[in-house]
Order: structure tokens, then C-alpha cells, then sequence
């Protein structure tokens, strides 16, 4: 197994110049300020997408070994309690976002595998957000919350990103205005060691929140377009450079029930519970984890330090909107300030980063408690015009669901 290397660039930040091991001795002074923008959601990145999949896709399911196939019966039942048949479905029935038909509580998630849905130009033509941002959304500060940080420009990864970030990766999924992008990041999996298949990303990735339900076709690409590529490169590369490790498709996806209940596309309404897991599975087969493809999966801290105590934070994405094209790799490391949104919902991580849309659901990375780099957020919110960033500090709660996830 490749040890976690993630490259931890130097900021021009409040941290520029400082190690992720070193620790800070003295308390900051806090100071309270209103937020003078609004916010919105750094990516849920969507846009009318244009180009279609193939007219009937085939669904993934076992082989018999005799040239039969079989549909899990689990799934065909699960599909038919939500009125869903698996053969219009991948016909394209899922493309139906009639209010009523959009399946929303937490245990109706349904992703069946469509082949080769994900293809490289559909993956690259996604685009960033066509999203209109309302000044009122953001009254001002409700609890505690540090200045706004210094902003600090995001470092390109280098590559391949398969050695200097091989947890990272981008999501795909589907929405109701077309193709939609994050970024995402391989996690470990306590209940099967060295062996995980699960994926940690923002909630607004998966599930649109209090206006809507879950989103559909969602897949997991480590480490895409894995040496950079740009331009007419990338628009002819070979699928095994744009998805070196494959395409991997999520079978269970959880989210908290605050993002279910509160969460929309702009503004903080519960972007302090804003994190997803995700569980995974080869679109092609094999017998590998999704750890043991990539070499690696990144530990998740739940009781990671408080502002205070904590000096540096490395968020990595693929950002999208300009301006930054989605295809390529970025990081930005900042000493952590505090962002309350409401009083009574626990205080959020923020950093200064000039990542865009796109990048929402990236790993957050921080020095764990065994010294060892882990996850200790994802990409959330962030303000129309870029500048800073701002994550979910993971409690109890997530704990909880990171476990729910993982015994699936």
C-alpha cells in the first residue's frame, strides 16, 4: 500500500510558510464579524448537459457463468416498493424529476449501475453552476465567527495525482439541469480493513436538500485525468487516463437528516451537517476494494481539535467554475477560523482558498491524533466570488452515520 502523501503547499495565507506539524501555543484573539456576502454551495456544479448517454445502457449484474444474467433480487424489489421499473429505468426513466417521483427520505436511495452512462466526454462536459445568489440569505453572524481569512490561491497537485493525492477524486452525478460535479475523497472503513469501499463527500452532493431528494447515476472517479492533461490532450485521451482506477458507483449513500430537512442551494441552511458516505462498487467488477485499487484510505477524525488547537488545513477539489475548468487537481492549505451560521448548530472550519465550484465535498486533512494526516471535513460553502471556504466539523452525529454506512 502507497503511503498517503498529500503535497501540503504553502499558502500566502495566515499560515503561509508553516508546517502541518507544528502547534500553536498561544490562543488568537476571536473577533465577531457579520458576513458581508452571502453564501452558496461551491459546487453541486450543474449545468443543462447536452450530450446523451446511449440510448439503452445495459445495467450491471452478475454473470451466472453461463451467459445468463440475474437482476439481485434485493434491488428489483427495493426499485418496484418505489414504483420503479429497472428496465424503463435505464431506458431513462431517471430522468423523470417530477416532484412527486423524486424519491427524498433518507432510506430511498436507489443507484443501479447503467453501463458505460459515464463516459469520458460526458464526464468532461459537466459544467459549473448556473446559480443566482440572494444577499439576504446571510443576515449576519448568530454566534462566533473570526474575521474573514486572508485569501489564499489554490496549488495545482501535481502529477500523477494517483501518487500525490491517490485518496482524491471526483464525483459525477445526475440532476434535474443536467450533468453535476464534486469532488470526493476515499475513506477508511473500520468494519473491513484495508479494504474499504467507502467515500466521503459533501450532502449536497447527493441529495439536494429541503426542495428536492436525492441525485441519481452517482459515481466516483479516483484520481481523474490522473497526469493533468488540458485542451485537445484530454479531449482524446484514452479512458484508462481519464479514470486510471475506474468508475465506481455508489450502492449506499447517507446523508445527515439536517442536510435533508434544511439544506439548499444557496445560502448556510445546514451547511454545518453538510457531509455524506458513501459506499461504492466497480462499474466493471473485480475482486479489488476500492483501498486496495488506490493504494490508500484516509482515517476520519470525529473529535478533531477545535479552532484553537488546530494550525493547518489542507482542502483539496477539482474546482469548475472560472476560473478553473474542473479537470485538474487543486489544493489549498490556511490555519482554520471559526464561521457560525446559527447559534444553536455547531460552528463550521473555514479557510482562506480561491477554489470555485466544483471542489465542494473535497477531503478536508488535517494532522490526526496518531500524527497521521486524516479527514477532518469537506468543502461546504463558500462565497459567490470565491476567497475562503468553509466545512462541517465532523461530531457524533457524523460518527454515526460514517458507521451506518460502513456496516451496509
Amino acid at each position: 500500500m502507497r503511503p498517503i502523501r498529500p503535497p501540503f503547499p504553502t499558502g500566502r495565507g495566515r499560515n503561509a510558510g508553516r508546517t502541518p506539524g507544528s502547534r500553536r501555543t498561544a490562543f488568537r484573539p476571536f473577533a465577531a464579524v457579520a458576513l458581508a456576502s452571502a453564501l452558496a454551495l461551491t459546487a453541486g456544479a450543474c449545468s443543462p448537459e447536452d450530450t446523451q448517454a446511449s440510448d439503452k445502457p445495459a445495467v450491471n449484474v452478475p454473470d451466472l457463468g453461463d451467459g445468463k444474467i440475474e437482476i439481485p433480487q434485493e434491488l428489483t424489489d427495493k426499485l418496484k416498493e418505489y414504483g420503479i421499473d429497472l428496465d424503463e429505468w435505464r431506458g431513462g426513466a431517471w430522468k423523470n424529476w417530477d416532484k412527486d417521483d423524486w424519491l427524498r427520505e433518507a432510506d430511498q436511495f436507489i443507484n443501479p449501475v447503467i453501463e458505460d452512462l459515464w463516459n469520458p466526454d460526458r464526464m468532461r462536459e459537466a459544467e459549473e453552476p448556473d446559480s443566482t445568489v440572494d444577499e439576504n440569505d446571510i443576515s449576519g453572524d448568530q454566534g462566533v465567527t473570526d474575521p474573514t481569512p486572508a485569501p489564499v490561491q489554490a496549488a495545482e497537485v501535481s502529477a500523477p495525482y494517483s501518487d500525490a493525492a491517490p485518496a482524491s477524486g471526483k464525483l459525477f452525478f445526475d440532476g434535474p439541469k443536467g450533468t453535476m460535479v464534486c469532488s470526493a475523497t476515499v475513506v477508511e472503513d473500520p468494519a473491513n480493513p484495508g479494504k474499504s469501499n467507502l467515500v466521503w463527500t459533501a450532502g449536497h452532493c447527493v441529495h439536494a436538500g429541503k426542495e428536492g431528494g436525492w441525485y441519481r447515476n452517482i459515481a466516483f472517479v479516483p484520481s481523474y485525468n490522473d497526469q493533468a492533461l488540458t485542451g485537445q490532450d484530454l479531449a482524446g485521451a484514452a479512458p484508462e487516463k481519464i479514470a486510471p482506477h475506474g468508475l465506481w458507483w455508489a450502492q449506499v449513500a447517507k446523508t445527515s437528516d439536517q442536510w435533508i430537512e434544511q439544506g439548499g442551494q444557496t445560502g448556510g441552511n445546514g451547511a454545518p451537517f453538510d457531509y455524506a458516505v458513501l459506499k461504492v462498487t466497480p462499474e466493471n467488477g473485480g475482486g479489488k476494494s476500492l483501498e486496495e485499487t488506490v493504494g490508500t484510505a484516509l482515517p476520519v477524525e470525529f473529535d478533531a481539535p477545535a479552532v484553537p488547537e488546530i494550525d493547518s488545513i489542507t482542502a483539496t477539489g477539482y474546482p469548475a467554475a472560472a476560473p478553473y475548468d474542473g479537470e485538474r487537481m487543486f489544493q489549498c492549505q490556511d490555519e482554520p477560523g471559526r464561521l457560525s451560521i446559527v447559534a444553536s448548530d455547531p460552528t463550521m472550519y473555514r479557510i482562506g482558498c480561491s477554489m470555485t465550484a466544483g471542489s465542494s465535498g473535497g477531503g478536508w486533512v488535517a494532522e490526526g491524533s496518531d500524527g497521521r494526516p486524516a479527514l477532518v471535513s469537506n468543502t461546504s460553502i463558500g462565497p459567490i466570488s470565491a476567497g475562503w471556504l468553509a466545512g462541517p466539523r465532523l461530531d457524533e452525529r457524523a460518527r454515526k452515520l460514517y458507521e451506518a454506512v460502513g456496516a451496509q
